[in-house]
């Protein structure tokens, strides 16, 4: 209980504690860098970016081709167009086709794209007898199931919006400060020392070097400059247009030359500000070890399997999809356990102005035409890592 104080009219008289110095400082935290189009993982502090995809984003957390290379392009165009929106820097390497092409294709962002989250629409009461009718077709097990979220979606804002039925307006796209890489009018120089890199990707590995040396992305640049993101678009690798003859012979001669630049690649990425999307056609790569390396040596890694030229394209129970999206890759960057995704049975479609990936939902079967033979196939497709061992028709392999 403390004491009265009789003091009036006088100044209290307080004795301040005596402070000694110390060399002891408490150790804080290290601010991470703040750059625009980037937020640090919630699971181990890693900086991360948006692939564009926002389904993806969430299956992820960070993103193969399939046989025609129309949805895996999507997805590259995507990742570039989101670098152009948040004012990254740009390097994009082709053999088929010139870079600018790949370019001037890029979705037009919705610049007010607020994400409305429309309620699903209840069904009323039948009203009719016909309606009645069908309703009574449904098995009681389906009407007491709960209803289930098929779209992938985050509570936290992260990317943005794109109309794939459009293409970016020319003053956004030039906006953008890209480099272009094109093997064919690139020069190489043959090197005097058997090397197990084809001169393709050796030539690409160093115009990268040079690119992030430059740039500033490497650390080089002082901290008082600010930071900015690479983002590194390498469409179509191991394709006999680069020189590499991994799709076209069982027992490749440059078996390795595709490995060792997934290396090197691996070694500028971990020392810069840098994050790149390549894309491999795994579906014509028949040494299964080789494609398992290839794999390993990626933070992320998906394959999509396109249901174009197979027989599910014109399966009734296929209908709402146009592919299956296989996750064969999670990072583990700063942790010792990777956060696996929660649903493997995942879908993709392209919508007339959005391409996104949902979980396999399929209605019941309530048709006569539906033989047990689709419906097995359907089962074993949709089982965790049934389509892991086997080469499909339209599978394909996308890797960050």
């Amino acid at each position: 209980m403390a004491a009265p104080m009789k003091s009036v009219g006088s100044k209290l008289s307080v004795e301040r504690p005596a402070f000694t110095t110390t060399s002891f400082q408490k150790k804080t935290r290290s601010k991470l860098v703040s750059i625009p189009g980037t937020r640090p993982s919630v699971q181990n502090g890693q900086l991360i970016v948006s692939t564009g995809v926002t389904s993806l984003d969430y299956l992820l957390g960070q993103c193969a081709e399939d046989r025609y290379d129309s949805y895996s392009r999507m997805i590259l165009k995507y990742f570039l167009a989101e670098g152009v929106v948040c004012r990254h820097e740009l390097f994009v390497a082709a053999v088929q086709e010139s870079p600018d092409d790949i370019l001037q294709e890029l979705p037009a962002p919705i610049l007010d794209d607020i994400a409305i989250h429309k309620p699903v629409e209840q069904h009323g009461l039948p009203c009719g007898p016909q309606d009645s009718l069908d309703s009574m077709k449904i098995a009681w097990r389906y009407q007491n199931l709960p209803k289930v979220q098929s779209a992938l979606a985050s509570s936290s804002r992260f990317g943005h919006y794109y109309d794939v039925s459009k293409t970016m307006e020319p003053e956004i796209r030039q906006a953008a400060n890209c480099h272009r890489f094109y093997f064919p009018e690139h020069p190489t120089q043959s090197s005097p020392t058997q090397s197990p890199m084809l001169e393709s990707y050796s030539a690409l590995l160093k115009s990268l070097q040079e690119v992030i040396h430059k740039g500033g992305f490497d650390g080089a640049a002082p901290m008082t400059k600010s930071r900015n993101i690479l983002r590194i678009g390498l469409h179509s690798l191991g394709s006999a247009l680069w020189g590499d003859d991994l799709c076209c012979r069982d027992n490749p001669r440059h078996s390795h030359a595709l490995t060792t630049f997934l290396y090197g690649l691996r070694a500028l990425l971990r020392s810069s500000l840098s994050v790149a999307v390549v894309t491999l056609p795994s579906h014509l790569i028949q040494n299964r070890a080789l494609m398992g390396s290839i794999t390993r040596l990626c933070d992320n890694a998906i394959s999509l399997e396109s249901f174009k030229g197979s027989e599910r394209e014109t399966n009734p129970l296929y209908k709402d999809y146009h592919g299956l999206l296989h996750v064969r890759q999670v990072p583990h960057l700063n942790c010792l356990v990777s956060e696996l995704p929660d649903r493997k049975d995942l879908a993709f479609k392209l919508k007339r102005k959005q391409f996104s990936i949902e979980r396999l939902h399929l209605p019941p079967d309530l048709s006569e035409t539906v033989s047990r033979v689709s419906r097995g196939e359907l089962a074993g497709a949709a089982m965790p890592g049934s389509a892991c061992g086997s080469s499909t028709s339209g599978n394909k392999h996308l890797d960050f």
